[in-house]
């Protein structure tokens, strides 16, 4: 069974690689932990020691000091401060100044008996050879003798007792070995548990179902803004996608008009015999429509250039007065012809802009053009360009005295086909394919500028457009 339930775990997901840090980081802690606990168990005990054992020779150096120098006094004297120290596996040994021993205890170890002091003129010292520790401290009697006195002991009982205490930590370490990576993988298990219903959510969505999102908990956590910027990042991709649909949709609809006219004009031609200038009228229309259906094409095609990454990356110092004048006397001649005033202020003072000035002349010319077609004979176009806020943008504006355009069709002008022709009165008999207005605002927009438009049935309209200009 438990063989099944290892070959059952996915060693690859994340769950498992927390677990396993989780488990490396605990014991890791936990030896820590140990070293630690020995360390400072061992410190205090040596510490606890050495206090002792100063304190002492200490005593001892005090009472032989007094009995010096009748030296039986002395030994007798430690002979009997031995046999206290013996109890408790202690020893004591006499030494003169040049370390020749006087007197030693029975349990006093022969590598300490041989051993001579380190530093003759030092007045204490604690001093560890081999398993034992002994305090040493140096006797000047009233005759000026100098003896030392060592009382020591043997360091296996404290280090069994260290030892003694990290036994009892062993079970601690075994529990916490054993039970570490069952708790990390649950607790893993858990924490991921909304990335597993992330990931399978996401695995289930389609193309076809825009509408699915991921499912966000109110958490607020790092998962539930993971999911949430996922949703906006499909909210943005539904969009895009259904106002490519309705794109699609709505370029079928243009241009099925066109090729059905053409179409039934032709099949009206061929139906019977017909004069020579019934057939020069079908071609007329014909080409009429297929001149609309180019235009239309073509719109398509700047339309569908100004919405790539690439569009406006051709860039240049731009005079955009000198453009918008270049573009006005190009419509001199349409305007002349429909009996319509066009007029001209350029403002100075103005600085060059980074733009693509052949993308800057399609939106000025798309937006003449809409002035003059839908301004009648007698009226007026004129064509504004001035600084804004300090020189830092520029403003064109393009102002027609047409019968303007109903409140409600003004917030969708800019939109893909939209056409309010129903409010605008026709000076011409061209048609436009309802992208001009579409492709300008892609292109401003691309410029990191903005393009507006204000009118007033019966009033005319004024279209606006801000552009940033260089430093």
């Amino acid at each position: 069974m438990p063989s099944r339930v290892l070959k059952g775990i996915p060693w690859n997901t994340l769950r498992v690689r927390l677990t396993l840090w989780n488990s490396a980081v605990v014991l890791l802690v936990t030896l820590a932990a140990f070293a630690a606990v020995s360390v400072g168990a061992r410190a205090a005990l040596y510490r606890e020691a050495d206090a002792v054992l100063r304190g002492e020779v200490r005593e001892t150096a005090i009472a032989l000091k007094d009995l010096s120098p009748d030296t039986d006094a002395v030994i007798a004297e430690l002979r009997r401060k031995a046999a206290g120290h013996e109890e408790r596996g202690w020893f004591t040994q006499l030494l003169e100044v040049d370390g020749v021993t006087l007197w030693r205890s029975d349990s006093c170890p022969a590598m300490i008996a041989t051993f001579l002091p380190v530093r003759i003129d030092e007045n204490e010292i604690v001093v560890q050879v081999g398993p034992y520790r002994y305090a040493r401290r140096r006797i000047l009697d009233a005759h000026g003798r100098v003896f030392h006195v060592r009382i020591g002991m043997s360091t296996d009982p404290l280090e069994e007792d260290v030892n003694r205490l990290l036994r009892q930590f062993v079970p601690v370490g075994a529990v916490l070995a054993l039970l570490t990576p069952l708790v990390g993988y649950w607790l893993a298990l858990r924490a991921t548990m909304p990335v597993a219903i992330v990931l399978r959510t996401a695995d289930q969505l389609e193309p076809t179902r825009l509408g699915d999102r991921l499912p966000v908990r109110g958490t607020n956590d790092e998962l539930d803004r993971l999911a949430s910027t996922i949703n906006r990042l499909l909210d943005q991709v539904a969009s895009y996608v259904e106002r490519q649909q309705q794109f699609v949709t709505d370029a079928a609809h243009e241009l099925r008009g066109p090729l059905a006219a053409m179409q039934s004009s032709l099949e009206v031609a061929i139906s019977q015999d017909r004069a020579v200038g019934d057939y020069r009228d079908t071609i007329a229309e014909v080409l009429d429509e297929s001149r609309h259906l180019s235009k239309l094409a073509n719109d398509l095609l700047l339309l569908a250039e100004s919405g790539t990454e690439e569009a406006a990356t051709a860039r240049e110092p731009v005079d955009v007065g000198a453009v918008v004048r270049q573009t006005v006397t190009m419509f001199a001649g349409a305007a002349e012809e429909r009996s319509v005033h066009l007029a001209l202020d350029v403002r100075s003072g103005l600085s060059k802009a980074s733009a693509d000035p052949t993308q800057l002349r399609r939106v000025f010319g798309n937006l003449l053009d809409n002035a003059l077609r839908f301004t009648p004979a007698g009226g007026e176009v004129v064509v504004t360009v001035r600084p804004e806020d300090g020189g830092r943008f520029v403003l064109v504006t393009v102002v027609d005295t047409g019968s303007g355009i109903e409140p409600g069709h003004l917030p969708h002008v800019f939109d893909r086909f939209y056409k309010a022709d129903t409010s605008r009165t026709h000076a011409t008999t061209a048609r436009g394919g309802g992208l001009g207005l579409s492709i300008c605002r892609s292109i401003v927009e691309r410029h990191g500028g903005r393009i507006t438009v204000a009118s007033r049935p019966g009033g005319g309209s004024t279209f606006s457009v801000r552009l940033p200009l260089a430093a």
